[in-house]
Formats: C-alpha cells, structure tokens, sequence
C-alpha cells in the first residue's frame, strides 16, 4: 500500500482488508457483518507505525509532514489531494542537494539569454524537480520567492512540462478534449436553466454565443457560465479590465488567485473580445499573453498545480468539476455536487 500512496483514502483501507478476507477466508472475523471492519482498523495503524518509519529514513512525501515542538499542532497534513501522481518525489539517484542547487543556478543563468535553449532547460527542470516539490510542498514559499528561484517553471511550455511530472497527464491536451466533449451539453443545461428567469448573468453569457456562435466563444462561455450554474460567485476570481485604461495594480488589487481578462473599448457584453488574459497569483501576474480565455483556463489550472494552490473557496466546486469531470483526475472521488452535475451531463439528450 505505502509504495502507492503513503496516505491511502478511507475507501482504500476498506478494499484491501476486503481483498484480504477474501483471499484467507480463515482470517475473516467471526460475529462481523462484514468480516474485515477489525482489519480495516489494523492496516490504519500499521501504516501509520510504518509512516514513522519512512520519516526517520529520509522518504520526503512523509517527512514534509514531520512537526517540531511548536509545529506539534499545527496545519493539516501535506498530502496528494488533487490526484499527483508524484506529489513530492524521492531524488533521483546520483545527485546530491548540492548537485541539484548548482542544476538550479544553472537554469537562473539559461533564462537570463536572450536565444533559450529549450531543450537545455527541460532537462535542467527536469533533474531538479525533487528539489522543486520540497522547497514548494514543505516550505510553502510566496509566488515572488518561487519566480525568483524558479524562473523557468513560468512560461507555458514548462507548466505543461511540469503538469505532466506531477500528474503524469498532458496538460492542454487533457482539458480542451474533455472541455471539447461536454460544452454542446454544458450550454444546454445552461439554456434550460435560464428559462424559467434565473440566474442572469449566465443568460448573458448565452446571449453572447448566439451573436457569434464559434468554437472558442462556446468554449468561453462554458467554461465562465460554470461557476454561475454551480452557484458561485467568481468576481474575485475571473475580473475584467480596459487593457488601455485601469491600472494593473488597481485590477489585480486582493487578487489572489485567478485570471485577468484584458479587453479593448466598451464592454458591453458579458465577456468582450479579449485583448489579452493573465494568470495572477497573490497580485503577481505570473503568465500573460493568452488570446483566448480556454488556454489560460489551462493555465491557470496548471499552475495551481505546480505551485501546490489550493482551489479557492469562491469557485471550488468549479475548480474540482474542471479538474474531476474534464481532465478525468480522479472522477472517482467527486464532491455530491459536482457528481450530480456530471450525471446529469451524461443523461442530458442533446
């Protein structure tokens, strides 16, 4: 079980004391209804006991969790809860941390050129990303110490590169596909659920799409009718701007997770021709130059990944839908309502 996950969920403990019973029918508990509940209780314990182990020998997933005096009662255990596959992964064989710190300075030195070698860098984030994962797991470290240290990871071709070490899945591949596939529903459980005069603002996203009904803007509209449908207040999250006239400290002001959608003159519409959008973290803009507000959708998921973000509140269940229902991470462990949502999807007769 630990070279799976050092933390397995409750369903986890329950399927294999169920599989062990099963195996050994001598060890199944007599006067039990099931028959493995004591046994589910003993594996708990036992991995625990072998957690301790694994921190006293240096395995990093468990030792981030490791609390000193003070720390004793302090925040909740640093685990996988969004479906890493390598969440804080051993070093590789090889290199020590001083090795992995000069690979480090060696990626500050490649961005400060002006023609990248790409392919230099990839390898270079590649070897430290053991090092990455426990300084932004353990450390918890703000976003401008993170683009200070790191300042390759922000650029779209390394978040897709990264995304892909954490989860093992392609990025943008994953989420335009599974996007792909649910938006001719999405929009029309969102039609059926503005006929009877509710929510407003998600009929003015439609209204959107009938004046100019293409690929992108349905997408567009899918993904920012979402948090309405779910009802979510995302005006903390999604904010728009005149790209010509507010200043960007007054836009971003007590942003700290979310996307920036710049546009050009009047905005009459619930979401305008975009002129640029922007991923901004604690009122860091850390990505821009996106078209199109479905790529800094992917983004911005990427880089709640790679910096270890947790969903924000306002648009949680938005956040897991796109993440467990979209990008398949996971579908297994959806919240209620979001597991509501996904069948209603599939039962919906377009």
């Amino acid at each position: 079980m630990s070279k799976i996950s050092p933390y397995p969920e409750r369903q986890h403990y329950e399927n294999v004391a169920k599989a062990l019973v099963e195996k050994h029918p001598s060890l199944k508990e007599p006067g039990s209804g099931k028959g493995w509940y004591g046994w589910f209780h003993s594996l708990k314990f036992k991995l625990g006991n072998y957690r301790q182990k694994l921190s006293a020998a240096g395995c990093p997933e468990v030792r981030v969790n490791k609390r000193i005096g003070e720390e004793a009662k302090g925040s909740r255990v640093k685990k996988s809860k969004k479906g890493e596959v390598h969440y804080c992964p051993d070093p590789p064989e090889g290199l020590s941390a001083e090795d992995m710190e000069g690979k480090r300075r060696m990626i500050e030195v490649e961005m400060l050129k002006k023609d990248l070698d790409h392919q230099r860098i990839e390898e270079l984030m590649s070897a430290t990303f053991s090092k990455r994962r426990k300084e932004i797991v353990g450390d918890q470290p703000l976003i401008g110490d993170v683009m200070t240290r790191w300042p390759a990871m922000f650029c779209e071709r390394q978040v897709r590169a990264e995304f892909k070490r954490i989860v093992s899945t392609d990025l943008l591949e994953s989420f335009l596909n599974g996007l792909d596939d649910l938006v001719p529903r999405l929009l029309e459980v969102y039609e059926a659920v503005t006929k009877s005069g509710k929510k407003p603002a998600l009929k003015a996203i439609l209204d959107c799409v009938k004046k100019d009904n293409t690929n992108e803007r349905r997408r567009t509209a899918a993904l920012l009718g979402l948090p309405h449908y779910l009802s979510e207040d995302p005006s903390d999250i999604i904010r728009m701007c005149d790209a010509h006239g507010e200043s960007l400290a007054a836009a971003m002001k007590g942003m700290q997770l979310g996307l920036l959608i710049g546009y050009e003159g009047d905005n009459q519409d619930a979401f305008p021709e975009v002129f640029d959008v922007a991923v901004v973290v604690e009122e860091n803009i850390v990505l821009h130059n996106f078209k199109d507000v479905p790529s800094s959708f992917t983004m911005l998921l990427g880089i709640i990944y790679c910096v270890n973000l947790e969903y924000p509140r306002a648009m949680k269940y938005s956040f897991e839908f796109l993440q467990k229902v979209v990008m398949k991470i996971k579908p297994d462990e959806a919240s209620a309502r979001v597991h509501g949502v996904r069948n209603k999807l599939l039962r919906y007769k377009l």
